[in-house]
C-alpha cells in the first residue's frame, strides 16, 4: 500500500504546544504545509517547507492540494478536522487510505469542557458562514446549544433573533479564542446583550429559556397553520400531518413540493432531519418570496424555491426522491412530468379538492394502481350559543411509489 502524501493536523489556539510529537514532526516534514492565516501562524515555528495560505473560494484550495498528490502535504485545520471542518471537505476528494489525520480538541469539546456539558446531551451546531436562522429548530425549553458563529458580530445576531423568537431571556455565553492565552468566557441573557469587543473567534453557548408565546417548532408533523405567513394556500395542518406521514422522508432524500404555496410541506419535510432537502415549484412570485420568509422563520433557509409553472419549471432540477402535488396537477403534463421524473422506489403523493384534480387522480389511480384515499376532517365551532361540527372540504389522496 502506498504511504499517504497528505496529512491533516488539527490545531488549537494553544499552537505547537498542544501537538503530539507526531503531529509537530508532519509539519516539519511537509514540502508544502496549507492553512489559514492563523493556522500558520501558530505553527510557523515547525514549518520548513513552502506554507500557502488558504485561496479564495475555498475550492480553490482544494485544487491547488489536489494538485500536489504524491508530494508530502500537511493541512492546517481548526481543532478537530472532521467537525464541520476541512476533513470532511478534502475527505470527498482525496482516498482516505491517501491520508492521515492528527485531530486535536474541538471548540465544542472545549467549550463542554468549561461548562460542564456532557457533549451526548447539547446540541452542537455550526454557524460560522451559514444563516443564524439554522438554531430556530433547536430552540427547546431547557435545550442546550453550542454554536459556533462566523465572527464577532455573531453573537449579537444570535441575541437578536432569540429575542425576536421570545426567547429572550435565554443566556448566551460567549466563550472566546479557547484554548489559547486570549481565553475569554462572558455571559448575558440575550435581551440584554450589550458585549461588546468580542474575538472573531468564539462559540456561543445557549441555555434556552422561552417565555410565553415563544415560537416552539413541535418535533412532530402537523405545526399549527398560524406559524406560517400564508394567503390562505395552505396545506392545512390536519391533512399536512397525513402528507408528510405517506411522503415518508428518509436520510439526504430530495423533495419536490409542486404547487408549494406557502411552502409548508416542503419545510415539514426538511424539519423531519439535517440532510433532508426541498426544491418548492410555485410559479405566483409573490408566493414563491413568502416561501423563502417562512423557510428562514422555520430554521430551513436552505431550502429551495423555483419559480416557475410546471412542468415546464421542473426542467433540469435535481431527481426527487419524493414528490408532493399540492397544487396544479390538473394541469395538462404536469403529473406525466413527475411520475418521469421521480427515482425508482421514489414516493408521490398528491392531494386533491377539485373535482378535476380529482379526476385526474381516479385516473392515474386506476393505471398503475398505489392507494388511493378520502379524507374528511370537521372541527368543533361555535353555532350561535352552542357548538357543532363545521366539515373542511374533503381531500383525495393518492400516493403511489414508482417501480
Amino acid at each position: 500500500m502506498t504511504a499517504p502524501w497528505l496529512t491533516i493536523v488539527g490545531i488549537g489556539e494553544d499552537g505547537l504546544d498542544g501537538l503530539s510529537p507526531a503531529a509537530r514532526s508532519a509539519i516539519a516534514t511537509a514540502e508544502i504545509v496549507f492553512g489559514g492565516t492563523r493556522h500558520l501562524a501558530l505553527a510557523h515555528a515547525a514549518i520548513s517547507g513552502d506554507a500557502r495560505p488558504w485561496l479564495s473560494p475555498f475550492s480553490a484550495s482544494v485544487d491547488a492540494i489536489i494538485a500536489e498528490k504524491g508530494r508530502a502535504v500537511c493541512v492546517l485545520a481548526s481543532g478537530d478536522p472532521f467537525r464541520y471542518g476541512v476533513g470532511a471537505t478534502l475527505s470527498r476528494h482525496v482516498d482516505p487510505a491517501q491520508m492521515r489525520t492528527f485531530p486535536h480538541s474541538s471548540a465544542f469539546s472545549l467549550a463542554a469542557a468549561r461548562l460542564g456539558w456532557p457533549l451526548q446531551d447539547v446540541v452542537s451546531l455550526s454557524l460560522h458562514g451559514r444563516p443564524v436562522d439554522l438554531i430556530r429548530p433547536h430552540l427547546h425549553s431547557a435545550s442546550r446549544i453550542l454554536a459556533l458563529t462566523s465572527d464577532e458580530h455573531g453573537p449579537a445576531a444570535l441575541a437578536a433573533l432569540l429575542t425576536e423568537a421570545g426567547f429572550g431571556r435565554s443566556i448566551i455565553t460567549v466563550m472566546e479564542a479557547l484554548g489559547g492565552p486570549r481565553e475569554q468566557v462572558r455571559s448575558q441573557m440575550a435581551e440584554f446583550f450589550a458585549l461588546g469587543d468580542i474575538d472573531p473567534l468564539n462559540l456561543c453557548a445557549v441555555t434556552v429559556v422561552p417565555l410565553p408565546g415563544a415560537r416552539i417548532l413541535p418535533l412532530a408533523p402537523g405545526i399549527e397553520d398560524d406559524l406560517f405567513e400564508h394567503d390562505g394556500q395552505i396545506t392545512k395542518r390536519d391533512i399536512r400531518a397525513l402528507t408528510l406521514s405517506a411522503l415518508a422522508p428518509r436520510p439526504r432524500e430530495t423533495l419536490w413540493d409542486i404547487g408549494a404555496g406557502s411552502g409548508s410541506v416542503g419545510i415539514e419535510w426538511m424539519l423531519a432531519g439535517p440532510s433532508l432537502r426541498t426544491i418548492a415549484i410555485e410559479p405566483h412570485g409573490e408566493r414563491a418570496a413568502r416561501i423563502l420568509r417562512n423557510a428562514g422563520r422555520f430554521g430551513v433557509p436552505d431550502l429551495r424555491v423555483v419559480t416557475g409553472k410546471a412542468p415546464e419549471a421542473l426542467a433540469g432540477l435535481e431527481p426527487p426522491h419524493a414528490i408532493f402535488v399540492g397544487g396544479g396537477g390538473s394541469e395538462p403534463g404536469v403529473m406525466e412530468a413527475a411520475l418521469a421524473a421521480l427515482r425508482p422506489g421514489g414516493r408521490l403523493v398528491a392531494n386533491a379538492v377539485t373535482l378535476e384534480m380529482e379526476h385526474t387522480l381516479m385516473t392515474l389511480y386506476a393505471r398503475h394502481g398505489g392507494a388511493l384515499t378520502r379524507v374528511a376532517v370537521s372541527h368543533a365551532e361555535p353555532i350561535g350559543t352552542m357548538k357543532g361540527w363545521r366539515p373542511a372540504m374533503p381531500i383525495t389522496q393518492w400516493r403511489w411509489t414508482k417501480p
